[in-house]
């Protein structure tokens, strides 16, 4: 616990909390509520706002694999095993990275079906998702290439949610509309086009964030990209972590803006206790304190203009209006109001 009148870790969020509500503390049942109350308000202030807090924000660089079509290969059809000749496929390349890994896909001899590479055995030796549907090919060209790439492992979201990297030259798109848009692996090169997927594993159940890029990667790039963190607190080693467990754990928010915290988690107490004036009025401060903690750490940042919700005339609308100075332009469901 904290030796000042500051909120300073998990025991003073909780304690707070506790005192707040008129809860005698030490109280295990009592205490444990309040403990899982103070981490729900912690991941309630940030999903959704992660990006307007600049303590949630990270950076990483992510590299791409060149393609790789050394050699050839042969496919036997019915058959999920592809042997090489004159292949490294379990090589180093100068990046000290596999040239073929179970991250990767490959195209066989020209046909347009896709196989996922899920075991790699040897030099000339590795094995494909699905067994091989066209006729058996022998010494056949063949192209490696890997289009999804892991992110950060407390990767939450984008930080910027149009633009995918700090660079400013790959656009960030929806899920359905990339697939939409690029349904074949027909066009390698730079890319400028990327989509956030989940890649779930049997012995994980929390999903793994990958981006999918296109144009297909067919060279080694360096891909910088912010985002908004998952980790939300740190313990008093240092180590970061998804949730506050220990007394000692301290949240990532800073000293000064930690009281939110306690106030949200207040919310949700009142609010599951079904006392509707005290949950209101609790939300209300929160919300009041949370536009003005925004407002200290935004500094240097234009604030948005009014953006009134049109509705039904937006959508029947074509082209820009002005009149009188204003001009309207509209969207899928907001138009934005300019000065």
């Amino acid at each position: 616990m904290g030796t000042t009148t500051q909120l300073t870790d998990f025991s003073d969020l909780y304690t707070d909390l506790q005192t707040r509500v008129r809860e005698t503390t030490g109280v295990t049942a009592t205490q444990n509520i309040a403990k899982r109350y103070i981490n729900i308000a912690l991941h309630d202030m940030h999903i959704g706002n992660g990006e307007k807090f600049p303590w949630a924000h990270r950076e990483d660089v992510l590299r791409t694999q060149a393609v790789y079509d050394t050699g050839t290969l042969t496919a036997t059809k019915g058959s999920t095993t592809i042997t090489g000749s004159g292949t490294s496929w379990d090589t180093n390349n100068d990046f000290s990275v596999k040239n073929m890994r179970t991250t990767g896909k490959i195209l066989i001899n020209g046909n347009p079906e896709i196989y996922s590479i899920t075991a790699v055995g040897g030099d000339t030796s590795a094995t494909i998702s699905d067994a091989f549907i066209d006729t058996t090919v022998s010494g056949a060209s063949y192209k490696y290439y890997e289009d999804e790439y892991a992110l950060a492992s407390d990767f939450l979201r984008p930080l910027d949610l149009q633009v995918f990297d700090t660079s400013q030259e790959i656009d960030l798109i929806g899920r359905r509309e990339f697939r939409r848009r690029y349904p074949r692996p027909d066009n390698f090169g730079k890319p400028g086009v990327a989509t956030i997927v989940d890649r779930s594993f049997v012995s994980n159940t929390t999903p793994v964030r990958y981006v999918k890029l296109w144009k297909l990667p067919d060279a080694v790039f360096l891909i910088p990209y912010a985002y908004v963190t998952s980790s939300f607190a740190v313990t008093s080693g240092g180590t970061q972590q998804t949730q506050l467990s220990s007394d000692s754990d301290e949240p990532i928010v800073p000293l000064i803006y930690r009281h939110a915290i306690v106030l949200h988690a207040l919310y949700h107490w009142y609010r599951d206790r079904k006392n509707d004036r005290r949950s209101q009025e609790t939300k209300a401060e929160y919300v009041d304190l949370l536009l003005r903690i925004t407002g200290d750490v935004e500094v240097g940042a234009s604030h948005p203009q009014i953006q009134p919700r049109i509705g039904h005339y937006a959508r029947k609308a074509r082209t820009p209006y002005s009149t009188r100075g204003r001009r309207y332009i509209t969207g899928d469901a907001f138009d934005q109001l300019r000065r």
